[in-house]
């Protein structure tokens, strides 16, 4: 029995010795000693049988290449020099985000949860599936009305995952150059070959519109045809999330290309009454009827929830008030009220 302490003992003291050369390695910007430090680390882990960690670090620090490097690790952000640009612009093609949403923040019905998670699962156990011939989701649809956890989700998986969260810009990668948009879209697709990485096309289908549409220009039809030839051949080990609020502008040849397709749906009265109440939690809550309120907000977006519970936030501490209360919150949701009714109002005003 005396053997056990002394073991976890040794073990605090390796993980907290190899955390302190990573650092210094790091911050001497010496990427061969912290990939010694590394791999002497994911040794000792798997001495002790802990393969599930080291197969993570592994994983984590791997480039795709033979030599992985230092800014792999979500630990220490990569540089945005190697990004990809524009040939003609220069611009940027793509921005780097630091996830910091995980999934268990995240208020999401149990599909959609199921969903996620297995995703994470599969990535997570790779190696196992590939010994079986078997390969994890790697192209995955996200879809769904506006502000209601595309892009979160997305941040989530990134965040779970330890890796990078790549959000691929529309507003640099569509040129009006002929056939430089299918060109920048080749070098967003070659650097995330790169590396491990969650590449996110957001609003996707400012490029994967129907190809029958006759309102379209040959060069964006050009343009969905080069994105499923890249699709098909992705190489690499990133995880592609495109996202779309327009899911039946999609061109029917684009969804059989996904390994996955989750639908994000408006969040339910129940699911509104704990954003509400995760929300407010930091500021403090009295004598709220939760039920009340969330059926106020019944089809509301999780964007637009968290918008009432800012605003309500915002008078509490404004006015003095102690913590929000019935009368606040109250308040809160007929300025969302308001704001929903003069946004619905000008989009019938510019379609008529």
């Amino acid at each position: 029995m005396a053997s056990k302490p002394r073991n976890t003992r040794e073990k605090t003291v390796t993980a907290g010795s190899a955390i302190r050369k990573l650092v210094m390695a790091h911050a001497q910007g010496d990427a061969q000693q912290f990939r010694a430090v590394l791999d002497e680390y994911i040794e000792e882990e798997r001495r002790k049988r802990h393969h599930q960690l080291a197969d993570d670090l592994e994983r984590i620090s791997s480039n795709g290449s033979s030599s992985p490097k230092v800014e792999t690790l979500t630990l220490f952000r990569p540089s945005g020099a190697d990004l990809p640009r524009d040939k003609e612009k220069g611009t940027l093609l793509l921005e780097l985000f630091d996830p910091t949403v995980s999934l268990s923040e995240m208020v999401v019905n149990d599909p959609v949860r199921y969903s996620l998670e297995r995703i994470v699962d599969e990535q997570r156990r790779r190696d196992v599936l590939m010994s079986f011939g078997l390969s994890p989701l790697r192209k995955v649809l996200f879809c769904g009305p506006p502000g209601c956890g595309k892009t979160m989700a997305a941040e989530a998986l990134a965040k779970e995952l330890y890796l990078p969260l790549v959000l691929v810009r529309f507003d640099a990668v569509i040129s009006s150059y002929l056939g430089e948009t299918a060109a920048n879209l080749r070098r967003v697709f070659d650097f995330a070959a790169s590396r491990p990485m969650v590449l996110l096309f957001d609003e996707f289908d400012a490029i994967g519109k129907k190809r029958d549409d006759a309102e379209e220009h040959g060069e964006l039809k050009r343009v969905v045809n080069a994105f499923l030839q890249m699709l098909d051949s992705q190489r690499g080990d990133a995880l592609t999330i495109a996202a779309t609020n327009h899911e039946r502008m999609l061109d029917p040849a684009l969804w059989r290309r996904f390994d996955e397709v989750i639908v994000f749906p408006a969040p339910s009265v129940a699911q509104i009454e704990e954003l509400l109440k995760r929300h407010l939690r930091q500021i403090g809550t009295s004598d709220i009827d939760w039920e009340a309120s969330a059926n106020l907000l019944h089809g509301s977006s999780h964007a637009d929830v968290k918008r009432v519970a800012q605003d309500a936030s915002k008078i509490c501490l404004l006015s003095g008030a102690k913590c929000v209360d019935s009368g606040i919150l109250e308040q809160a949701v007929r300025l969302q009220k308001e704001r929903l009714s003069l946004q619905m109002a000008l989009s019938w005003e510019a379609t008529n």
